[in-house]
């Protein structure tokens, strides 16, 4: 009886055993497969890549604009045509001169106020653009009037080319650029299938234009040989008789 009773409490310590270990291997693994993953760290970007972030669609003050400035309770201060100098400055009344270059109207309405806010109590100021560059984008290459052409409005790359006359028969129309500056150093260039669009009748993948975009549509194969392909019109592979 004695030893029937050792091995029970040999095989109950043996099952208590097992189970134990079983136990802490299913904890282990819960534990590992809740465990948050380790998230990798962002690549690095080299110093020398440009970081191209979007730009600022409000007019920026530029020398040569001019603009109207009107006090609501001061209207002695009114000035009508400020002209905006090659040094970016103009020379306002009461103040002197004042840098404006590169700021939008809100921008130079916030820089006066602040300003006459020296010699006036809360100056009510209103600022009306009079003399300004106007939007613009420049279409180049083969088009039938390369130029210069005022933005106006939503305008896509193939109403552009439109504007500018359409392609010329030498154009490639498969390798449509279109130049975008992005800041004072980088500017991007994209490829546009302007001939898929047209022979897929759709255009989803027409970008709109930003100011001061170029678009630039290079020669094709045929343009560089045309001037060795004989005129057919004069019989060049007529018998003569």
């Amino acid at each position: 009886m004695k030893k029937k009773w050792i091995l029970k409490s040999c095989f109950a310590v043996t099952l208590l055993v097992s189970a134990t270990f079983c136990l802490a291997q299913v904890e282990s693994q819960v534990s590992t497969s809740s465990a948050p993953a380790s998230v990798a760290a962002p690549a690095a970007t080299p110093a020398n890549q440009p970081q191209f972030g979007t730009r600022d669609s409000r007019y920026k003050i530029e020398p040569g604009d001019s603009f109207d400035i009107t006090f609501d309770l001061s209207p002695e201060f009114n000035q009508t045509g400020v002209s905006v100098q090659p040094d970016g400055f103009v020379t306002l009344h009461g103040v002197g001169d004042v840098k404006v270059q590169g700021q939008s109207v809100p921008e130079l309405t916030q820089t006066l106020r602040k300003v006459y806010g020296k010699i006036l109590n809360d100056p009510a100021i209103s600022v009306v653009l009079k003399d300004f560059q106007r939007p613009y984008f420049i279409a180049d290459g083969q088009v039938a009037r390369p130029g210069k052409y005022e933005l106006r409005g939503d305008t896509t790359l193939t109403e552009a080319i439109a504007m500018a006359g359409g392609f010329t028969e030498y154009a490639k129309h498969s390798q449509v650029v279109l130049y975008r500056r992005v800041d004072a150093t980088w500017t991007s260039a994209q490829l546009i299938n302007v001939k898929k669009m047209e022979n897929d009748r759709s255009l989803r993948e027409d970008p709109f234009l930003h100011p001061g975009d170029m678009l630039f549509v290079p020669k094709n194969r045929i343009s560089k040989i045309k001037p060795f392909i004989p005129n057919t019109g004069m019989g060049a592979y007529a018998p003569i008789p």
